[in-house]
């Protein structure tokens, strides 16, 4: 069984944000997995979509399979690095600020063919 995969690495958007739109393609036919990331109003459907495209773009031209018969196998967010930065405040006092990375990887696998 081939495995097809496609990573964003360093996307500037937490891991737990990524996690909720995640679960609404997890186990879904590729193709309908991006009908529904198209209408989500979450920044992170975007990102999910472009690295979905990517996955069903490799699968075409390095397997030479079917877009229609893709089915999301696995789809997660491992955390990236943590951009530390400080907004200055009242009396001299800083205010820590963290910008959150993670890293998107989506795996598809060949299910049966649809009509």
């Amino acid at each position: 069984m081939v495995t097809i995969k496609a990573k964003a690495k360093w996307v500037k958007s937490s891991d737990r944000k990524l996690g909720r739109v995640m679960e609404l393609v997890r186990g879904k036919p590729a193709l309908e997995a991006l009908t529904i990331l198209r209408f989500r109003p979450q920044k992170g459907a975007r990102i999910l979509e472009k690295v979905l495209k990517a996955a069903v773009a490799n699968a075409k031209n390095n397997f030479k399979l079917d877009e229609h018969s893709l089915l999301v196998k696995e789809v997660y967010a491992n955390k990236g690095i943590i951009m530390r930065r400080f907004q200055p405040r009242a009396r001299g006092r800083a205010f820590p600020i963290k910008k959150k990375t993670s890293h998107v990887t989506v795996c598809l696998s060949p299910g049966e063919e649809k009509q």
